[in-house]
């Protein structure tokens, strides 16, 4: 019964000396929130971004309506105006989708810049919490033994 109270004892001991670290979950949430933090920012940048150009090519869509609605002398001027309204606009949709493109290449480049340097974080963080982890158990581990 002796070995057994020891054995019992023994467990107790070690478990009682089991390392419950949090500061590897907060560090883990704190990378985790940082990561959140700058995709949002990308995010809210594009956003911003792909706001101001279709807000300006509305505004010069509309500047072009203008002109193009205006009174004219001859009539053939309104065949006129209709025909350079109609290659301003594709030039102003070329143009425009070539800004959306590269807001959207910016956002897929910040982002996996940000999703490569979050798992090179979050690995270092483990491989620190884990090791930690390991160092205190093994302490533990010798301290319960040594009783």
């Amino acid at each position: 019964m002796a070995k057994t109270d020891d054995f019992t004892k023994m467990m107790k001991d070690m478990m009682g000396n089991f390392p419950l670290d949090m500061s590897a979950m907060q560090e883990s949430f704190k990378t985790q929130a940082s990561f959140t933090e700058k995709l949002s920012k990308v995010a809210i940048e594009a956003a911003e971004k792909s706001t101001e150009l279709s807000s300006k090519w509305t505004k010069d869509m509309l500047a072009k309506v203008s002109d193009m609605t205006a009174v004219k002398e001859e009539p053939a001027d309104y065949t006129k105006a209709l025909t350079e309204f109609a290659s301003v606009q594709a030039e102003m949709a070329a143009e425009n989708m070539a800004a959306f493109a590269e807001v959207a290449k910016k956002v897929q480049m910040e982002t996996i810049e940000l999703v490569l340097a979050a798992g090179k974080d979050m690995g270092e963080d483990m491989t620190a919490a884990a090791k930690k982890a390991t160092d205190e158990m093994t302490k533990a581990a010798k301290k319960a033994t040594a009783k």
